[in-house]
């Protein structure tokens, strides 16, 4: 495992934070959820309820179960027993932008019990829009809307966020465990040869997003493809010398929505999974290395669409595990809260990183992560320089 460097653990190892928001997505739990849902998640793009109806097939195919809620639940109940196991008392609440416990249920928690100052960690280890400042302008709205925000920031309860952890160690070692268990579930599979489970290329799989988001994402650093990017190299790489031979790999997309004629990033794993065979490919690794859980993108584009379209293109195909709630990925959660801990109480903090990108920022800069680039919503969002920024 890559030596990760967390702050010095004490009891208060946590402060100035007195609780900790583990902030998500949110799913439907039943088909009556679906359509109410989806409103919520396309909010203000005028999208009629029979197109929401449409889209919902994903989701009524499970009995209009989302897995992520009870994703979440598993996750925050890791992190407490990883910060229980490390002496540290900080409460963890749950909430969802677009479901039940929603963002106001959760700050409405976090009143009840008195929490003045609250680290926030989301459940998207890439830095985009979507992944990072969407969060932040639900966070500022909510309290807006409370009355608990002015030209400062919050009035009640203070937020500050965990940094995009997409190169974090605990994070990156989770998905190398997953990848290697899947080449050897691979190796093991009827009909499959050792010469032809070696040789399968891993496919990292991520959530496309519009080119014009891709090119705001800039801002934090590097794109939201080249974030991916990076940390492919470092986890194939990896990967590599655990399985004792090389693995060739590559990136493709999933999860594509919105009008044809907008651009979005390319190419759909579906797509790839065709390229790969034309060009002699017998099998293939699918590794989800841009969701944290397995949540509808996960179950029904990768293991139900993605592994149809291997089945019928002849690949013999392994989804590998997202990280879950794997022990690297939830001891580096914690590590990244008590970094962001030791940082907010102005301490000198090896902030941990694989790659070439280097850790990314707690405080997000001017212009981080807007749905287009250069183009100024005129929503506010916490967790920036300025609230407007």
């Amino acid at each position: 495992m890559w030596g990760m460097a967390p702050s010095t653990e004490t009891p208060q190892a946590a402060l100035p934070y007195d609780a900790l928001l583990l902030y998500s997505f949110g799913g439907p739990n039943k088909a009556e959820d679906v359509v109410p849902f989806l409103r919520n998640v396309t909010a203000g793009k005028g999208i009629p309820d029979s197109r929401l109806e449409e889209v919902g097939e994903h989701y009524y195919g499970f009995g209009g179960k989302s897995p992520i809620n009870e994703q979440n639940l598993a996750l925050k109940a890791a992190i407490e027993a990883e910060l229980a196991a490390r002496g540290i008392e900080l409460p963890v609440v749950w909430g969802n932008r677009n479901w039940e416990p929603y963002t106001r249920d959760a700050l409405d928690e976090l009143k009840a019990m008195g929490a003045s100052r609250v680290v926030a960690l989301v459940t998207s280890a890439y830095s985009s829009y979507s992944g990072c400042r969407q969060y932040r302008e639900d966070l500022a709205v909510t309290l807006q809307g409370a009355g608990d925000l002015d030209e400062e920031g919050s009035t009640s309860v203070q937020f500050d966020k965990v940094r995009s952890y997409f190169n974090h160690p605990g994070f990156a070692q989770a998905n190398v465990d997953a990848i290697v268990d899947a080449y050897r579930e691979l190796a093991a599979r009827d009909g499959v040869t050792a010469q032809d489970a070696a040789g399968a290329t891993l496919v990292f799989v991520t959530h496309s997003i519009p080119d014009t988001m891709e090119a705001a994402s800039a801002v934090s650093g590097a794109t939201y493809s080249e974030q991916h990017l990076d940390l492919g190299a470092v986890v194939a790489e990896r990967v590599e010398a655990e399985l004792g031979h090389p693995v060739t790999w590559t990136l493709a997309y999933c999860s594509r929505s919105g009008p044809p004629t907008q651009p979005w990033l390319e190419p759909d794993v579906n797509d790839l999974l065709g390229q790969l065979s034309e060009a002699g490919t017998k099998a293939v690794v699918l590794s989800p290395i841009g969701f944290v859980s397995d949540h509808m993108e996960v179950a029904y584009d990768l293991d139900t669409e993605a592994l149809a379209t291997a089945a019928e293109l002849g690949l013999a195909a392994v989804r590998a595990g997202t990280v879950g709630t794997r022990a690297p990925f939830v001891a580096g959660l914690v590590d990244l809260v008590l970094e962001r801990a030791a940082l907010a109480r102005e301490e000198d903090v090896v902030e941990a990183a694989v790659g070439n990108l280097g850790a990314y920022r707690s405080v997000c800069r001017p212009g981080c992560c807007r749905r287009r680039d250069g183009e100024d919503s005129g929503v506010p969002a916490l967790c920036s320089v300025g609230l407007y920024t």
